[in-house]
């Protein structure tokens, strides 16, 4: 237990650093103490954030400022995950219906699941799925509609069994627990959420109306957030280069933060330099 408290104090130690205190101020103004009080919570309550780099956390946390959705997990937003030592930052549908709003193109987005008899069909024709009425509770797939102001509407339906699939290829975590009847994947413990997601991030790749911000956020989602990349380790293991949506370590000031870290004692937690 002493341990795990060292790592908090450490840890909040690195977050209320000047440099840090002072990039969070530049990119969210009066919000950024509320906004910092929310990720130590967020530290504080998840024994396994604590496992991982205050560089990773912190990268995390400052895409999210950045983009300015809270990280609070209630609201599902966005998220700072673990994932093994390192934190990725994770975009929710509610993030993407949000930043989708901000276009000013979308005059409805929507993302749901649907249960047995709500879809009998596909139009052939149009791709579109055919409405029914809902005769059980079961959960058969899960549905993203968009209508753009110009008059442009898509739906995209997903069988539940192809989300499974979709889950399974592109999270390790989300395998492993399946395998081991562990729940370490967001997709465990939150499948619905992660399904409606994944649905509407689908729809709005496939058909949306993508800001750079959007699109950036997209290919950002399930990464470590580091200065140069985004790196994807519960899937493929890929990095992919950063561009105009920057989070660099020098703003966060990361280095100068751990190295102001190692300036606490080990053993008591108090700072000694």
């Amino acid at each position: 237990m002493a341990s795990q408290e060292m790592t908090k104090s450490n840890f909040q130690t690195v977050l209320y650093s000047e440099a840090v205190q002072n990039r969070f101020m530049e990119l969210l103004d009066k919000g950024a103490a509320g906004f910092m009080s929310t990720l130590l919570t967020v530290y504080n309550g998840n024994p396994m954030l604590q496992k991982c780099s205050a560089k990773s956390i912190l990268g995390a946390a400052g895409l999210a400022a950045t983009i300015k959705l809270p990280i609070t997990p209630s609201l599902g937003y966005a998220y700072v995950v673990p994932y093994g030592n390192e934190a990725t930052f994770q975009i929710g549908w509610k993030g993407l219906v949000q930043l989708a709003h901000r276009t000013g193109q979308y005059k409805r987005l929507h993302a749901g699941i649907i249960r047995e008899g709500e879809i009998i069909g596909t139009n052939t024709l149009t791709g579109e799925p055919i409405v029914g009425e809902k005769v059980s509770e079961k959960i058969i797939g899960y549905v993203a509609y968009m209508e753009l102001v110009n008059g442009f509407s898509k739906t995209l339906y997903m069988t539940k069994a192809e989300i499974e699939e979709h889950a399974q290829k592109y999270s390790k975590s989300y395998a492993y627990d399946l395998r081991s009847g562990k729940k370490s994947s967001v997709w465990t413990t939150n499948f619905d959420a992660m399904a409606k997601k994944t649905v509407l991030k689908l729809l709005l790749v496939r058909w949306g109306v993508m800001s750079i911000e959007m699109q950036q956020v997209i290919a950002a989602d399930q990464s470590v957030v580091d200065k140069n990349s985004f790196t994807y380790i519960d899937n493929s293991g890929d990095i992919v280069k950063r561009e105009k949506l920057e989070v660099s370590e020098e703003e966060m000031a990361i280095e100068a933060n751990e190295e102001q870290s190692a300036l606490v004692n080990d053993e008591t937690g108090e700072i000694v330099g």
